[in-house]
């Protein structure tokens, strides 16, 4: 009796219906070569592993490029799976498009591949690039094991890039995180605005250089010519809706921020605030501008205090 007992306990303290720690990405054509890995518009959990990025891959005459590799090892094997299963031709170049870890911590799948970011994009993963991912091991834990930095191996430079059928224009800007760089493909009408552009998901601003220069940026990013608009966070887009969203809730945030230091409230009052009806379809506006006010409100408040 007391050995079916003790097997029993065993039993009973084994997981039950234990989640497998797998990505599920699925990879949607929506043009000539081009696909797009649609994230979850959520915060990062263990329930979703980080999977709340975009990627995307171009199919080119030459090869694969590959934007941005995700948050984790393991979602970068996956993304490098799903390309295999899409695609016979060779990776030939991966970007990091900015520094968060989102964005950059799948390098570890594509090694012996080029991986390019901008001057300053590289810089910033070099002297951050650990703190961001002990930082994803505690919001989503085992889905981020055996997960290294790799530091990009090559610049990108702003202008145009010819290759493999298409004519890729990088543009360099910096109003979400200090170094943004984004692609417009002149050969399909495709922008890529990475996560200068979030789409029904409430922006984040942990590094941005000022809302005002997001604000410039969002401007610059109407005169592109596109046809499709692939934002970082949330669904694709054909029209300027995504770009009216981010202006409109970008004015919205600096107004309320400079309303509330002249007015002398505290970060706390701050963060109490009404959100208008007119943002209700943006997932964690609610999160988001409270972080947001952690992040910004300590400058605006010194910029009135110094008047």
């Amino acid at each position: 009796m007391k050995h079916i007992v003790t097997a029993l306990v065993c039993v009973l303290s084994l997981p039950i219906n234990a989640a497998p720690l797998q990505y599920d990405l699925t990879a949607e054509r929506v043009a000539e070569n081009t696909w797009f890995v649609e994230g979850k518009t959520e915060d990062f959990s263990v329930e979703n592993g980080g999977n709340i990025v975009n990627t995307s891959f171009i199919v080119t005459n030459e090869g694969v490029i590959v934007l941005d590799t995700g948050v984790s090892r393991r979602y970068g094997e996956a993304l490098h799976a799903l390309i295999r299963e899409t695609t016979e031709r060779p990776i030939k170049l991966v970007i990091n498009t900015h520094q968060h870890p989102d964005h950059f911590l799948g390098n570890q799948a594509f090694a012996g591949v080029p991986i390019a970011s901008l001057a300053k994009t590289q810089q910033q993963i070099r002297e951050s690039g650990d703190a961001f991912a002990e930082n994803m091991y505690r919001l989503v834990g085992d889905w981020m094991r055996g997960t290294e930095v790799v530091v990009p191996n090559q610049l990108i430079e702003p202008g145009i890039m010819e290759i493999g059928g298409h004519r890729l224009e990088w543009i360099e800007l910096s109003g979400h995180s200090g170094s943004d760089l984004v692609l417009f493909d002149h050969t399909t009408g495709v922008l890529f605005p990475f996560d200068l552009v979030f789409y029904q998901r409430a922006l984040t601003t942990p590094h941005t250089p000022g809302l005002q220069q997001w604000l410039a940026d969002i401007e610059q990013l109407r005169q592109v010519p596109y046809v499709l608009l692939l934002p970082g966070h949330g669904p694709k887009v054909e029209g300027a809706e995504a770009l009216d969203q981010m202006e409109a809730y970008l004015n919205w945030l600096h107004d309320t921020l400079v309303q509330a230091a002249e007015q002398g409230l505290s970060m706390t009052e701050v963060m109490k605030l009404e959100i208008p009806l007119r943002f209700s379809s943006i997932a964690l506006r609610k999160e988001e501008f409270q972080r947001s006010v952690f992040h910004l409100y300590p400058d605006y408040e010194l910029e009135v205090f110094e008047r």
